[in-house]
């Protein structure tokens, strides 16, 4: 499932391609979003913003198009009358004056006024969202110590977008190892000094992530690893889907785990 930094990246491309333009042809192929239609054709894409990993794409008034990609759902960018060549199915298609953007194989979509967004049940239980300016290390590490995280192992905490949204599977392992700390521990046992540290780390990695498009790996150590011909997944991760591979820093070879019904890779020496 594509994690925040994707779905900022994504955010960003919708953006270029049809913000401030005005919706000439708007298709909306889920049955129960058809009414909308032509409420929203001739209206102008005044903004498309990423929060948690879904995408509010708000029309002029008080409409906005919610979307979730979950495990399967795309946005594609198309302009002049070239179609996408794929076997996905279309949800939705909004055409600007300057390209096409079009939404497969989503099945969480939904238009709703500013009420609902409001008492929509995915957005409403998210926390601060990773990638926000606002976010910082300092709101980071006071809400570790808040008396609904503290008590809760990391592995479990990390995926909880209550907590900060826009984590996910790979994000967690590689915030756990930068950051030293075994999946296993749980914030109130952390002391001042790792807290902290996992703070800044949660926050680092995150904006690493968006800038690189997924590489969290240490800058210099991927970049060396790129001149000496290391393919990119084997130089994109610090331990996320490197099972049995050596650890970059103390050669140990990586371990994956189950947490959470989800897996999660850990080095036992690197992370106490």
């Amino acid at each position: 499932m594509p994690e925040g930094p994707e779905i900022r990246r994504a955010a960003d491309r919708l953006r270029r391609a049809i913000e401030g333009d005005v919706a000439r042809d708007v298709r909306l192929l889920l049955p129960a979003l058809a009414p909308f239609e032509r409420r929203l054709r001739g209206r102008v894409v005044a903004s498309i913003a990423p929060r948690g990993k879904a995408l509010l794409t708000r029309f002029e008034g008080d409409l906005t198009l919610y979307s979730h990609n979950q495990l399967y759902g795309r946005w594609i960018v198309s302009r002049g009358d070239a179609e996408p060549r794929t076997s996905r199915s279309l949800r939705v298609l909004l055409e600007g004056k300057r390209a096409t953007i079009r939404l497969y194989s989503a099945s969480d979509v939904a238009v709703l006024d500013d009420a609902g967004l409001a008492r929509h049940p995915y957005l409403a239980r998210l926390g601060p969202d990773l990638l926000d300016a606002a976010t910082t290390p300092e709101l980071v590490e006071a809400r570790l110590r808040e008396p609904p995280f503290a008590g809760r192992g990391l592995a479990g905490l990390l995926l909880d977008q209550g907590f900060i949204a826009g984590i996910g599977n790979y994000l967690r392992s590689e915030m756990l190892f930068v950051a030293g700390l075994a999946p296993e521990r749980r914030p109130r046992d952390l002391d001042a000094d790792e807290r902290g540290r996992l703070a800044e780390t949660i926050v680092r990695i995150g904006r690493r992530a968006y800038r690189t498009a997924g590489i969290t790996n240490d800058p210099d150590r991927a970049a060396r690893m790129k001149l000496e011909g290391f393919c990119f997944e084997a130089r994109r991760f610090h331990v996320f889907d490197r099972a049995g591979l050596p650890c970059h820093d103390c050669g140990e070879p990586i371990e994956r785990i189950e947490a959470g019904s989800r897996r999660l890779y850990v080095c036992r020496v690197c992370q106490r």
